[in-house]
């Protein structure tokens, strides 16, 4: 099973030999076998990386990110093929039954609420925390009244301070959207691994998101990235920061009755999320739940 998040940072050349990673720079050369990455960040524009490497990572379904000169993320492997059935989902996909998809949207804004408001008691803001509970209860079909407008208000003013905006150029946002991005990413390779289009949403329908899907299912998941800022007081952004928020992918949660690394919840996640749309049965959901 692959677990590892191979981050280059470094000037350096990438190479494919005898099912390794191959990575040759002035300190020399390391080799990391393919089965065990799952995830590669290129952080430095200077990397030069083979054909043969990139057609192998495909194959292999490890997700590939590439970052601008500011070391942000920019861009990411996607393939084309995701599955042997790919065809036959991707028709199903865009047939999905409108009152479903709504209904599956109703259930993950009112759990990632739910994963907002617990943070909030954790962090002991009872009185914003009560709030979001409301606004659970008050979710309505495909959200129709936006309570997950309203409990981000609410939510990032009490975890970051009345000050704070998501618009904002600070540490904090370039923590936040870097964590994000590698949530994003992760869910991006599951779609496609199991044969569905990125771009079709259940909610989001930017014609300009090539992740509308990703970003409708990674909701519920971005509290773990907000955890991370927080706990780690984010007053600078650098490769330290960038490492933390690397890490989420193995942290552990519960997940259907079973201990699970985060990259292993969101495959579990995403399945039962496919499984309830083409069955018609949103009680196949499955949530995790940050408390082992």
């Amino acid at each position: 099973m692959s677990w590892r998040t191979v981050v280059i940072s470094k000037r350096c050349k990438l190479d494919l030999r005898m099912g390794f990673l191959v990575l040759r720079n002035e300190e020399g050369t390391k080799r990391i076998h393919i089965n065990e990455i799952s995830l590669l960040i290129i952080e430095n524009t200077a990397v030069s990386i083979t054909g043969c490497l990139l057609c192998e990572l495909a194959a292999q379904k490890i997700k590939v990110i590439f970052c601008d000169n500011k070391r942000n993320p920019c861009s990411e492997l996607v393939n084309y093929y995701g599955s042997h059935d790919s065809s036959r989902k991707i028709e199903n996909q865009i047939k999905w039954d409108e009152y479903v998809k709504k209904h599956v949207w109703s259930e993950i804004v009112a759990e990632k609420i739910r994963k907002q408001s617990q943070f909030l008691k954790d962090i002991k803001k009872f009185h914003e925390s009560l709030l979001l509970d409301e606004y659970v209860k008050q979710v309505e079909f495909a959200d129709a009244t936006n309570r997950e407008g309203h409990a981000a208000k609410v939510y990032f003013n009490a975890v970051f301070g009345t000050d704070f905006t998501r618009t904002a150029d600070n540490s904090i946002n370039a923590g936040l959207n870097y964590g994000y991005s590698i949530i994003l990413a992760t869910f991006n390779r599951e779609i496609v691994a199991s044969g569905y289009l990125t771009q079709l949403g259940i909610f989001h329908n930017n014609m300009f998101n090539h992740f509308n899907l990703s970003s409708d299912l990674m909701e519920p998941f971005r509290i773990l990235i907000d955890r991370i800022v927080f706990y780690n007081e984010f007053n600078i952004f650098e490769s330290a920061q960038k490492q933390l928020l690397l890490g989420v992918l193995n942290q552990k949660v519960l997940i259907d009755g079973k201990e699970q690394l985060v990259s292993n919840a969101i495959r579990i996640y995403c399945k039962s999320i496919f499984d309830a749309i083409e069955t018609h049965d949103i009680s196949l959901i499955k949530f995790y739940n940050h408390e082992l």
